[in-house]
């Protein structure tokens, strides 16, 4: 995961009410094949968004086969049709297999159904099968109409109105099988329950010594067992689109044994449903566990998931992405012309991207066409970069022998308060340094436990099992007035010597600047030096994402689910909740995003009296309707005077008569818990990242028996930016810095405030100037034949 969208050759605000309106337009909404978690977001978001810009949307009941029998199966809906399902796992609309939608008489009859409604814009969320089905359709459709029309179905007049069918298509498949995004709606969700499985397997895995084989589904493509492999440290995983080599029988075996020798009490094994050896011939579950039954004679037992990843509430992640597609849907809709080719809205690092539907598909039927022709290479190249980075990291964390004995010393430390996630980050890193050649020591207390001497080595069998763990670290003493400005929490690598860095009680950001700084007194410091973002609050400049906010993010959303859930057969009530995060407004406002709140009251953006009567009587409009609960987040450092308890009182005064108001502070809940699929995944190969730069680096920086840097490119943090992970002098990060409320000067995630407003039913003006242009997709050169 965790887990944004678009970028563009335009860079004009428009205002949608006026530029791109959608008055006389109607625009049906549909999802097919297999359901995922999330569908049911993408479909609120085009109709929430279809209504703000004046369109009709209607519902179309059960796939293809409700488009193919009409009646009541397409449906008009309001505002208040949607409301309540952001949470609901699966689609409400429901899905179905549709034979008939296959034949040219069953898409005559669908669109002769459209036509009656007045529609021709049609949304569709599914898989590669569906959006080529939606393909057809749409490149048939004037052919269909003049038919039609011959047949006396519909009038000659309907032919020109509805010349042309605009198809936009959101990828919901929980096995992230579709080429040209990175992540497809509902596969961070299903993630979630595979993690979820294994943490509860481990337990009872360590109690018997014993060794589980699960088998995750992913019937052409790999992704949900490799990530779940690298989230829970897997001994071993099997993927369609890179089978182990000759012999792997006797790897597997010999990594288990090896494992058993250093008192590991279990091992996990993940297969893949489509896992295939070198030959294409399949390695099934049970086949692994009668290997390792009767070769070494461990108790084994396999665990099927199935549905069970299909099922449940959909993560943060999912529900953020689905709805910004489905705002970003509707928008390519309003935009598309007869010349237009038909579109699909995909992610792309931290972007959102309209490609063409077709050249996506094309690339996804050349992946299974690769590996039937056994060029796995090849495969694993049209899966995406995303995809390559999961599986070298893996390659890279499953070697224990060192390549080459550099004998460094290096040291990591956590600094700050806890984020899930950064035990992760360390097992990867020592893991990583080990098989690097290197001594890795762990410092315990952060740079209080340093000055202690709290430091001892770290060996790969202390890491096991840690990527499931929270992490405990202690801030250190205010020894510095500057460091109490600044309170990030990271991972921290260095190699150092023992004698001369003890005087560094700093702490994160500023802790690495003064170290920089000292380098022109204290030699000790020459050293090659990287920061790893890791807080909940999602403050630190240089970086679109550290570890712990994913996890924070989601346990936010998850208590908002059964808050709301609280007030089920009571009487209209609003509920008040603080968020942490400091004065970044990241988890309150991506919170209510994911969780459906009416307002977020942030830092970044000022509110006043105002504004907060102007929420209040627009939330008590919407309590007149069906509508029975509402939802209002505020960051714990939005304002010093609107606080909370004001904030609740306002409100508690205010709807007397109409709602009345809860409140809640979420406190330190958001910080504990277990890490999510996509923190520990981000840790992980953020870390790994971290400590092959420190092996590079050593090399270059050793000289006459010492290790000596000093430019400021040897002090770095890593940071995510947009797809990229990039490493920044973290001098150069000053001026991006606002030092006094310790966050960045410019945050990418407020982009997303008028979208939650709009969604929330709030006449907001929504910048357009990041949306999309049709971009074509680069094919790698190997496959391009």
């Amino acid at each position: 995961s965790s887990r944004n969208l678009i970028p563009s050759t335009s860079r004009i605000s428009r205002n949608l009410s006026k530029d791109l309106s959608g008055r006389g337009k109607a625009i049906g909404v549909l999802t097919s094949g297999g359901d995922a978690q999330g569908m049911n977001a993408a479909v609120r978001a085009v109709v929430r968004m279809g209504i703000y810009v004046e369109a009709k949307v209607y519902f179309i009941y059960e796939g293809y086969q409700g488009m193919v029998d009409g009646g009541e199966n397409i449906v008009e809906v309001t505002w208040e049709s949607v409301s309540s399902i952001l949470q609901v796992g699966g689609t409400v609309i429901g899905s179905a297999r549709c034979k008939a939608f296959r034949t040219r008489e069953g898409r005559l009859k669908a669109a002769c159904n459209l036509v009656k409604c007045g529609i021709t814009n049609l949304c569709v969320i599914g898989g590669d099968g569906s959006l080529t089905g939606a393909n057809i359709f749409r490149e048939e459709w004037n052919g269909l109409l003049e038919e039609l029309a011959r047949n006396g179905e519909i009038e000659e007049e309907a032919v020109k109105n509805y010349a042309y069918l605009n198809i936009v298509g959101m990828v919901g498949s929980i096995d992230n099988d579709f080429c040209g995004t990175d992540m497809t709606i509902g596969t961070d969700s299903a993630l979630h329950r595979i993690i979820e499985v294994v943490d509860a397997i481990m337990t009872t895995a360590q109690s018997h010594q014993r060794t589980f084989v699960l088998e995750v589904m992913g019937r052409h493509c790999g992704y949900l067992a490799l990530v779940s492999a690298l989230a829970c440290g897997a001994d071993y995983v099997f993927i369609p689109e890179y089978p182990p080599e000759e012999g792997w029988e006797d790897h597997m075996c010999a990594r288990l044994s090896e494992n058993r020798a250093r008192k590991k009490r279990l091992n996990i094994i993940i297969v893949s449903e489509g896992a295939i050896d070198s030959f294409n011939k399949p390695i099934t579950s049970e086949q692994v566990k009668d290997l390792v039954v009767n070769r070494l004679g461990f108790d084994t037992r396999v665990t099927i998931l199935g549905h069970v990843q299909r099922g449940g509430t959909p993560s943060a992640f999912d529900r953020i992405l689905a709805s910004r597609m489905g705002v970003e849907a509707v928008l390519a809709l309003l935009e598309a012309t007869p010349e237009t080719p038909g579109c699909v809205v995909t992610l792309s690092g931290n972007l959102a991207v309209r490609l063409p539907l077709m050249e996506c598909v094309q690339m996804t039927q050349d992946v299974q066409k690769a590996m039937d022709e056994r060029r796995f290479k090849d495969a694993v190249e049209l899966r995406g970069r995303s995809f390559t980075n999961n599986l070298n990291t893996y390659k890279l964390l499953s070697n224990k022998k060192p390549e080459d004995e550099l004998n460094f010393t290096v040291a990591v430390l956590n600094v700050g308060a806890p984020a899930a996630g950064m035990n992760a980050a360390v097992r990867s890193a020592v893991r990583l340094g080990i098989t690097e050649g290197h001594k890795m020591l762990a410092v315990t207390d952060g740079f209080e436990g340093f000055s202690r001497g709290q430091i001892k080595e770290i060996k790969w069998g202390d890491v096991g099992g840690w990527t499931e763990n929270q992490t405990g670290c202690k801030s250190p003493p205010p020894l510095h007035p500057i460091l109490l400005q600044f309170k990030f929490c990271f991972v921290f690598f260095f190699p150092f010597n023992f004698t001369q860095l003890l005087h560094c009680a700093h702490q994160a950001y500023l802790g690495l600047l003064e170290l920089s700084t000292a380098r022109e007194k204290y030699e000790a410091f020459c050293i090659p030096m990287v920061m790893v973002p890791a807080t909940v609050s999602n403050n630190v400049p240089g970086s679109d994402f550290s570890i712990g906010a994913d996890t924070a993010l989601n346990t936010i959303t998850d208590t908002c689910d059964r808050i709301k859930l609280s007030a089920s057969g009571t009487k209209r009530r609003v509920f008040i909740i603080e968020t942490m995060g400091g004065y970044c407004g990241y988890l309150a406002n991506m919170g209510a995003l994911a969780a459906g709140a009416d307002a977020a009251y942030i830092f970044e953006e000022k509110f006043d009296i105002r504004e907060l009567q102007a929420n209040v009587e627009h939330l008590t409009e919407k309590m007149k309707t069906n509508i029975q609960r509402g939802l209002v987040l505020r960051n714990e450092n939005s304002s010093e005077n609107y606080t909370t308890d004001f904030i609740y009182q306002l409100y508690s005064e205010e709807g007397k008569g109409v709602f009345d108001c809860r409140k809640n502070v979420l406190g330190h809940m958001q910080q504990g818990g277990a890490p999510s699929p996509f923190d520990r995944n981000f840790g992980t190969k953020i870390a790994a990242k971290a400590l092959l730069w420190i092996s590079n680096q050593l090399k270059a920086c050793y000289r006459r028996g010492k290790v000596f840097a000093n430019t400021p490119e040897t002090v770095c943090l890593l940071g995510m930016r947009k797809r990229n992970l990039d490493f920044q002098p973290v001098i150069m990060l000053q001026d991006e810095t606002d030092f006094e409320h310790r966050i960045p000067k410019e945050q990418w995630w407020l982009k997303m405030r008028p979208l939650m407003k709009i969604l929330a039913k709030y006449k907001a003006s929504y910048d357009i100037s990041d949306s999309g242009q049709l971009e074509h997709v680069v094919r790698p050169k190997a496959c391009v034949a």
